[in-house]
C-alpha cells in the first residue's frame, strides 16, 4: 500500500496537468529504507511527448546523487498518461528499474477530474496496489 500525503498527491496533479498534453514525470524522495514519500521533485520529460516520458540523464543522475547524499531514496516515480487511463504501458514496465518504489500514474485525459493508480512492477510484473491518501 502507497501511504502519502494529499499536498504530494496535489503536487503531482499539477505538474500533470502543467505538463499536459505532455507526459509529466519526477520523483518522491523519501528516508532509505523507510517506504516514506516525503520530498517532491519533479523533473523535466526529456522526450516532450504525449505518449512517453523519459527522465533527462543528466538531472536523473543529479536528483539521484542528492538522494544518495541525504541517504534518501526515490520512494515514488510518477508520471502522467495524457489520453489514456493510469496502467503501466509496455514500455513504463520495460524501464521500472527500482524495485522498492511505488510507481505512480496520473491520467490527464479527463480535463475536469484525475485518475491516480499505485503499482510495484518487479520482473515485468504488474501488481496495483491500494493508496492511503494522509493530510499528516
Amino acid at each position: 500500500m502507497l501511504v502519502i500525503r494529499a499536498e504530494l498527491v496535489k503536487a503531482m496533479v499539477a505538474h500533470a496537468r502543467a505538463d499536459h498534453p505532455d507526459e509529466a514525470c519526477g520523483v518522491i524522495a523519501g528516508p532509505e529504507g523507510a517506504d516514506r514519500p516525503e520530498r517532491f521533485v519533479p523533473m523535466v520529460n526529456a522526450e516532450r511527448s504525449p505518449t512517453f516520458y523519459r527522465f533527462d540523464s543528466g538531472e536523473q543522475l543529479r536528483v539521484w546523487r542528492a538522494m544518495d547524499d541525504a541517504d534518501e531514496e526515490a520512494v515514488v516515480i510518477y508520471h502522467s498518461h495524457t489520453a489514456t487511463e493510469a496502467y503501466p504501458s509496455r514500455t513504463d514496465i520495460s524501464y521500472a528499474s527500482e524495485p522498492n518504489a511505488h510507481y505512480v500514474l496520473i491520467s490527464t485525459r479527463d480535463p475536469e477530474q484525475h485518475e491516480l493508480r499505485s503499482y510495484r512492477i518487479l520482473d515485468g510484473v504488474v501488481t496495483e496496489e491500494p493508496v492511503e491518501i494522509t493530510t499528516a
